[in-house]
C-alpha cells in the first residue's frame, strides 16, 4: 500500500489538508501536471483547503493497479517536498 492510502470502493483515496485556499489550488495544479504526465487521471473534490483524491484505472474495470499506486506515489512526493 502506498502511504497515506486507503483502500476505498476499488480505489485508492487520500485527503489532503493545507493552511488555505491558495495552498490546495497550487497542490491540485501540480497534481494535474502529474496527472497529465502519466496519462493517467484522478477523480476528486476541493473544498476550501481540503483536497480528496481518488485513484483508480477506469480502463481496467474500475479497479487498483500499479498505475495508481505509482501516481499516489509521485502524489505523495509533491505533498512531502
Amino acid at each position: 500500500m502506498t502511504a497515506g492510502w486507503v483502500e476505498r470502493n476499488n480505489s485508492l483515496h487520500r485527503k489532503f489538508e493545507f493552511a488555505n485556499f491558495a495552498e490546495a489550488f497550487a497542490f491540485m495544479t501540480k497534481v494535474a501536471q502529474l496527472a497529465e504526465e502519466q496519462d493517467h487521471h484522478p477523480d476528486w473534490s476541493n473544498s476550501w483547503n481540503v483536497v480528496e483524491i481518488s485513484l483508480c484505472s477506469h480502463d481496467k474495470g474500475r479497479t487498483i493497479t500499479e498505475r495508481d499506486h505509482r501516481l499516489a506515489a509521485a502524489i505523495n512526493e509533491l505533498q512531502n517536498s
